[in-house]
């Protein structure tokens, strides 16, 4: 056994003169802490950072306030996409928009670097509870009739469920 000196602390380590691989082994012996170990860090890596990419990845907000009276139908589709259904009533169209309304750029930022941050402090254990979460609250599914006049503008709007 030999000593050195690192600062105010001392480090004793094995003699590698007789034997270098002594060291080795003892470090690579399977024990079940290391093999603990080991399967977390597997596990982190693969596994690690599935939240951040679906907080990522959520639906984008729309901006609701299109469905008002008098705002153009293509408006409205450009923010909302194309209708489910779209049908002639008379002169009128009706159209049944269906979608998720999702979470603001910002939000979305922010809770992604939220699990990365908590992802890092637990060595990827936050997993188990922020993918179910991230699976959970991802938008609220909303549906819309939309009844235009003969000019294609909005006449009356109607959210659907609840």
């Amino acid at each position: 056994m030999f000593t050195r000196k690192l600062g105010d602390a001392s480090c004793i380590l094995p003699s590698m003169q007789t034997n270098p691989s002594k060291v080795v082994r003892v470090l690579m012996r399977p024990s079940p802490v290391n093999l603990l170990k080991l399967a977390g860090l597997i596990g982190a890596l693969f596994l690690g950072g599935c939240s951040v990419f679906m907080a990522a990845d959520q639906p984008d907000q729309r901006d609701l306030s299109v469905l008002t009276a008098g705002t153009k139908r293509r408006e409205i589709i450009a923010e909302l996409g194309q209708p489910m259904t779209s049908r002639l009533v008379g002169l009128k169209r009706v159209d049944l928009f269906s979608f998720t309304q999702g979470y603001s750029k910002e939000a979305k930022i922010g809770r992604a670097f939220a699990h990365g941050t908590l992802d890092v402090a637990t060595g990827g254990v936050w997993e188990i509870a922020g993918t179910p979460a991230e699976a959970m609250f991802s938008g609220k599914k909303l549906s819309y009739e939309v009844t235009y006049d003969e000019n294609d503008r909005v006449q009356r709007v109607q959210r659907l469920g609840e």
